[in-house]
């Protein structure tokens, strides 16, 4: 498959996963959570249940598209450093495992709040404090996966920046990217931070953003001929 045809299905398959992303692991979030309110998050999640539904199955989507996303990267960019290329591959689906186990804890929030006969011992209160418990417990999971999601970063942009198929600037600013993962894990995790700046997930999010339309819009101008042959 030539460059301009595997960059487009790269940026295809990175547009899914940031859309999806954003709608269940931001958007639904931000809708249903009341963190400090666990009878009105409860009565949310019960009467959105089917948009709570939607993304719990948008972050499946996004999560399985992170595992060909780098695949297809690696098809693209391997040339330029096979070695760095392979690292990349590896650093974005070790993050897999944890996020897919991870949602089975949403999952137990449905069959918490499904009304069983055999939950019927446990009171409201602890309820409340169950679901709670495993929506936090689903924050804490995301953040050490922020790290792996963070580390990719620093290859990819790396053999974007040496490429010459794409702009060496969207390279720069997926490495800064990977610092801002890191950053925020070290602030919340470290520091016990509810939230960083706007401005540190910046550069990744143009990066990242930029990335993907660059592949989907512009394509990738083919690798030069003598290194085409060259990533095994």
């Amino acid at each position: 498959m030539k460059s301009a045809s595997l960059a487009r299905v790269a940026g295809a398959i990175y547009l899914i996963l940031i859309i999806s992303g954003i709608f269940g692991l931001v958007y639904m979030p931000a809708t249903l959570i009341d963190w400090s309110n666990p009878t009105a998050t409860v009565t949310q999640i019960k009467s959105q249940e089917m948009f709570f539904r939607l993304g719990v199955l948008a972050d499946a989507i996004c999560f399985v598209c992170f595992i060909f996303l780098p695949l297809v990267l690696y098809k693209l960019l391997a040339w330029v450093n096979r070695e760095v290329a392979i690292l990349m591959v590896i650093l974005a689906l070790i993050s897999i495992p944890v996020t897919l186990v991870n949602m089975v804890k949403l999952v137990d929030v449905l069959t918490l709040l499904a009304g069983h006969s055999y939950l019927a011992a446990i009171d409201g209160a602890q309820l409340e404090a169950q679901v709670m418990y495993l929506l936090v417990s689903f924050n804490n999971n995301t953040l050490i996966a922020n790290i792996f999601w963070g580390a990719w970063l620093f290859p990819f942009g790396y053999l974007v920046m040496g490429s010459g198929i794409l702009p060496r600037v969207l390279g720069i600013l997926l490495i800064l990217g990977g610092l801002g993962y890191l950053a925020e894990f070290i602030m919340k995790f470290m520091f016990s931070q509810e939230s960083v700046p706007f401005w540190i997930g910046l550069p990744g999010t143009l990066g990242e953003f930029g990335i993907c339309l660059w592949l989907i819009v512009m394509g990738a101008k083919e690798a030069p001929v003598s290194t085409q042959n060259t990533s095994g």
